[in-house]
């Protein structure tokens, strides 16, 4: 079981290069950003922490670029995987986005992981033409056409969002880049992931995360796919217990929010958290 962190990046506090070269250092075997593209200011779209159109941080506003971020953050480390929980890919081109992620993968030497969400804010969604009622399918076909793009010698996709006649497009990614769906448990959410990507990022606080996981894998064995799924579950504070009852259930990857004050600050948390976590690692 691998151990990762994610920073909620603004134009404030730590950067997202430091960030990550100072995760790597520590030890940790992945870093993740959030994406926002915006937050309208008139919303109906409840935050599913809130319940209601108030925001729990105002971070959320000052979200950087998960891919700029990722590409600073690539230049400044080796090892450490480097991946979005998550990143909302139907709020750009599929096309471009496609070349961006293919791009940083290929010179990050294949460290890049695609945690996707459909969005909870409608608001935002709806400013870059998207439906709230069809986001799953906008989701969907934009994974479909990015796939096609990475993969194929002359790609093409006709769907209802994504639509491109033959064509090239490299540099390919260097391997196979991971999706994960980061999105509550639920059987539906459950079954769409079986059929469009490769793995779960829970949501935060969520509960009865270990028949979630139960859950998945029981649906992933009887549509017959090879493998097993990718599971990344969000943590607060690290349970030894709890967490070798996760590394049995097939749990792949556990993650922990860091905080985004100086750099001592975050140093010295990650310095703890990975203390915390050497038993696990060694056992």
């Amino acid at each position: 079981m691998r151990f990762g962190i994610v920073l909620f990046t603004s134009d404030r506090g730590i950067g997202p290069a430091a960030a990550a070269e100072a995760a790597e250092a520590a030890g940790f075997d992945t870093f993740y950003v959030p994406e926002h593209t915006h937050i309208p200011v008139r919303r109906t779209a409840a935050h599913p922490r809130t319940g209601d159109a108030s925001l729990p941080d105002d971070r959320y506003l000052r979200t950087l670029d998960p891919w700029v971020s990722l590409g600073a953050a690539a230049a400044r480390t080796d090892r450490i995987g480097l991946g979005t929980a998550v990143a909302l890919p139907v709020e750009h081109d599929p096309i471009s986005l496609a070349k961006t992620i293919a791009t940083l993968d290929h010179m990050s030497g294949g460290r890049v992981r695609l945690g996707v969400g459909f969005g909870w804010n409608t608001d935002e969604l709806a400013d870059h033409g998207i439906p709230p009622n069809r986001r799953r399918t906008a989701l969907r076909e934009y994974l479909g056409g990015m796939r096609a793009l990475w993969t194929e010698e002359e790609a093409r996709y006709d769907g209802e969002f994504v639509r491109f006649e033959s064509s090239w497009a490299w540099p390919k990614p260097t391997g196979t880049v991971p999706v994960l769906l980061g999105a509550a448990g639920t059987e539906k959410n459950l079954r769409w992931i079986v059929a469009h990507a490769d793995g779960w990022i829970n949501t935060p606080g969520e509960h009865d995360v270990d028949a979630r996981v139960a859950m998945l894998q029981k649906l992933w064995i009887e549509a017959e796919r090879p493998g097993t799924p990718l599971i990344v579950l969000l943590d607060g504070k690290p349970d030894l217990e709890r967490l070798t009852r996760w590394r049995a259930a097939g749990v792949s990857e556990v993650v922990y929010g860091m905080p985004d004050g100086s750099i001592e600050e975050a140093t010295g948390y990650l310095g703890r958290l990975a203390a915390k976590l050497t038993p696990l690692r060694n056992g």
